[in-house]
């Protein structure tokens, strides 16, 4: 029994840690917001250049990484109080995600250690194997109704409105469109499927 538990703390551990490092790589991945901005004429539709857009997002991920900028303040895109209260309860969730990235990060190293020097990495083999398939069906969801796990996503992260944007107090919006998002969570799952299949591989070669 308590092999049973140690392996799925482990296996937990290594989920999270794969999940977490995919979540801090995609909002860090700027070039992919650069794509999109021109992938979705964004100078076009708010009247800027790309440079500008690009200048202005800057300033917003390095407000949401780190915790000693307290102010958000973009030049060129004027926020309402409830778009500040939105955008730093962004700000707690990636400073959530990095501390689980590095508790995650150490769980796993150690689990996987122990399982190295014990030569039980082969009992993570069906485990990790159904791992794999996990992402695999939300990635099937985001293609199916993107616009509902949107929705639902939010609902579960926020306790209020505040995330529903007007465009006319917070244009910020405007160049963050929501196709960005669905390219943003289809990154995290590839990202997240190919560290699971790499940890499953791993297992396998265990065998020898």
């Amino acid at each position: 029994m308590m092999k049973i538990i140690k392996n799925s703390l482990g296996l937990l551990a290594i989920f999270m840690f794969i999940l977490s490092f995919a979540i801090a790589f995609t909002i860090n991945f700027i070039p992919m917001y650069a794509f999109d901005v021109d992938y979705f004429n964004i100078p076009e539709r708010i009247g800027l250049s790309k440079e500008v857009i690009l200048y202005n997002y800057r300033i917003l991920i390095n407000y949401l990484n780190f915790p000693w900028i307290e102010r958000l303040a973009m030049p060129d895109f004027p926020s309402s109080e409830s778009g500040l209260f939105h955008f730093y309860e962004v700000k707690i969730l990636f400073l959530l995600d990095y501390a689980i990235l590095f508790i995650s990060g150490i769980a796993s190293f150690l689990f996987w250690q122990y399982k190295k020097k014990t030569a039980t990495l082969y009992e993570l083999i069906q485990p990790t194997r159904i791992m794999v398939l996990l992402p695999l069906g939300v990635l099937f969801l985001i293609f199916l109704n993107f616009d509902e796990l949107f929705t639902t996503f939010h609902h579960i992260f926020f306790n209020n409105d505040a995330w529903l944007f007007d465009y006319r107090t917070d244009p910020i919006i405007l160049a963050l469109p929501q196709e960005f998002f669905m390219h943003c969570f289809i990154l995290v799952f590839v990202i997240l499927e190919i560290g699971l299949w790499l940890v499953h591989h791993r297992t396998k070669k265990s065998l020898g």
